[in-house]
């Protein structure tokens, strides 16, 4: 369904009555000057473009600050990654990680809201959508704590095909975006049924909690930029799928038009953290999601590293041969699909 953001000022009082201090912040210049957004596809970006036309991109920018406790000095000899734009050592980017998801989890929702203007909502929508979940399959939606996709896979094949055979096993490393998932969960017609379930858990290490071969649908949304071992994900995704069960991949990408990829590069680092600090008290974790996102592959890169990990990428109806992705908004965020033979 369509979804509707009448003003940001709206989504502002929202934050104002939940987060307490945060609201005495006043929106900056950029923020007050953005109208009214209507319906917006999936593909479509005259908002969006709009917004972020307000903004330019600061010449200085700065690292994470120390809220996180990285080290950057230390354990040099250890195998490193990054973190953000840091590179820590490998043993610590899950704890890094792990304090930024607990310091956004009671905002995570409506903070994607601000952040991408709502559209995050329809990509979702229409990544369920294309996968079209039905019957009696096994989902397992992984760093899926908020219970976003779960309930979006539950809501389609029951009203899509009234279907309610459907089980789906949300998966996350965070205990506290697991405790939101279930208060989401609480409030629908799925409490207290056997339908969705939830498990923490480590995406690079599922043994002992999936067993080999025991899911249908394998779905990551917005999580696996945030992983340590990206190579070790699509292993365990390739080890817990039956043959013929699929890996499907929601996830932030790169613009190619270059005009379009500035006006997001200014948006993002502009905006977004500033939006974390006004709405949530909280900028450097939002700062941390935005360089995350410019860390991550590109779509022909991690295209390859699904298909290196043993799956068979399928063609997507409209694309060339070579392009085994499917676009969102210009490459703003992409879905990947991969098949285990």
């Amino acid at each position: 369904m369509p979804w509707r953001m009448n003003s940001l000022d709206r989504l502002r009082r929202q934050f104002q009555s939940a987060r307490g201090s945060a609201a005495r912040h006043p929106l900056p210049h950029s923020l007050q000057r953005i109208k009214s957004i209507g319906h917006v596809l999936p593909s479509a970006s005259a908002p969006f473009a709009f917004a972020i036309s307000q903004v330019s991109v600061p010449s200085d920018r700065k690292p994470i600050d120390s809220q996180f406790g990285l080290d950057t000095e230390h354990g040099s000899a250890q195998p490193r990654t990054h973190f953000g734009y840091q590179e820590v050592p490998q043993s610590e980017k899950e704890t890094l990680v792990g304090k930024v998801f607990s310091s956004v989890a009671s905002s995570y929702d409506l903070m994607n809201d601000a952040m991408s203007l709502g559209i995050h909502r329809l990509w979702k929508d229409h990544f369920v959508k294309s996968l079209d979940p039905c019957g009696q399959i096994h989902c397992l939606d992984v760093a899926g704590g908020t219970a976003d996709i779960g309930l979006r896979i539950l809501d389609h094949a029951r009203l899509v095909h009234s279907n309610r055979d459907v089980k789906v096993t949300i998966l996350d490393i965070n205990p506290k975006m697991l405790e939101e998932g279930q208060k989401k969960v609480n409030q629908t017609m799925y409490y207290g049924g056997n339908q969705i379930g939830f498990k923490l858990g480590n995406a690079e290490n599922l043994r002992g909690q999936i067993e080999d071969e025991s899911v249908d649908l394998y779905t990551i949304a917005f999580g696996i930029r945030n992983c340590t071992n990206i190579n070790k994900v699509l292993q365990e995704a390739y080890r817990v799928l039956k043959k013929g069960g699929r890996f499907s991949c929601l996830e932030f990408g790169k613009v190619e038009n270059p005009l379009l990829s500035n006006i997001y590069e200014a948006y993002s680092f502009n905006v977004i953290p500033n939006l974390g600090h006004i709405l949530a008290a909280d900028r450097d974790s939002y700062q941390y999601l935005v360089e995350s996102i410019r860390r991550f592959p590109s779509q022909a890169k991690f295209a390859q590293m699904i298909q290196e990990a043993g799956f068979m990428l399928p063609h997507v109806p409209g694309n060339s041969l070579h392009k085994k992705w499917e676009d969102l908004t210009f490459g703003v965020a992409a879905i990947h699909n991969g098949i285990k033979l």
